[in-house]
This record gives structure tokens, sequence and C-alpha cells, in this order.
């Protein structure tokens, strides 16, 4: 199954706030737990998309199964939000293009890193963050979850290109 990424459009909510509140639910989250929140979803254009981010979802035979934000925190960072595949199409490397397509997209944008977090509990996502080359920044405390932060530093293309050996 091939997963092909496209930019967010308004038709997408119900369908994407669907699929984070099953993603949630299965590592045992949910609201109230202080680290649960969705009342991003309604204003994505404003909080994702007008002011310098994006937000992106994952389709496979015409079904949303993943998907991911950038929101700007400064001029040089943009936090990664809302990474989800749905449970029924993990393991299947999703994750992993929905990060490497959103720190594409943020290097596009002019960021110079990303940051973001999960929780203990999501092991997953912890690999796959340790797996795509970010280092973990802190943790914190939130009820009865850890919170996990962590960073990484996006190169531009044109370091890349003209770095030996990387043509």
């Amino acid at each position: 199954m091939k997963l092909t990424i496209r930019r967010y459009r308004w038709s997408d909510l119900d369908t994407i706030l669907a699929l984070h509140q099953i993603c949630l639910a299965e590592v045992g989250l949910f609201p109230g737990d202080g680290v649960y929140y969705d009342d991003d979803f309604p204003r994505i254009q404003d909080i994702y998309l007008a002011c310098g981010g994006d937000f992106l979802v994952g389709e496979t035979g015409g079904r949303v199964v993943a998907m991911g934000g950038l929101r700007p925190v400064d001029s040089a960072t943009a936090e990664v939000c809302r990474l989800r595949v749905h449970p029924g199409f993990q393991r299947r490397g999703f994750g992993a293009a929905m990060l490497r397509a959103l720190e594409r997209r943020a290097v596009e944008l002019g960021f110079l890193s990303v940051r973001g977090d999960t929780t203990l509990n999501q092991g997953a996502a912890l690999a796959l963050y340790a797996r795509q080359g970010w280092r973990e920044l802190s943790r914190e405390r939130v009820g009865e979850l850890t919170v996990v932060y962590g960073e990484k530093r996006l190169v531009p293309p044109a370091v890349l290109e003209e770095q030996p050996g990387t043509r």
C-alpha cells in the first residue's frame, strides 16, 4: 500500500478528528488527562495554515489514515503536532513518511528546527522520533503521564549540496 501525502482540506475535518480520537484511545489517552486536547481541529486554518505552518494528511486507497501538523513556535522553529497513523495502518512506514514530509515542509517554510512532544506510553512514537534523528530535550510529569519533549535540527537543501559526498 502506498501513502499519498497532501495538504489538509476543510472537508477532512471530521475524518482527522475521528483519527485523532481513535489513535489516542489506542494508547490510553482520553479527554481530561491533562495532555489530551482537540480544540485546535476546528481552527486548523488559523492555527496551522494561516500563520506560516502547514497541516498534511496521508491517504491510502482513498482513505485518510495519517496526519500531522506544523505550527510555528518562532521564526526558526516549528512544532510537529498531531502526528497520527490509524492503528489498522501502523507498522507500514506511514508514520516515518509523514514525519519526513513534515520535516521537508518545515525546511521549505524556512524553519531551522522542529520540536514536538509525546508521552512515555506512546512507545512507537518515541521510537519513530529516535530513528528519525530527534533528541530528547526534557520530560515533564502531567497528571499520571510523563510527557517527553524532543527536537531535531533541520538541514536546508543548500547546505546538503555543499557537503562532499551528498550529491
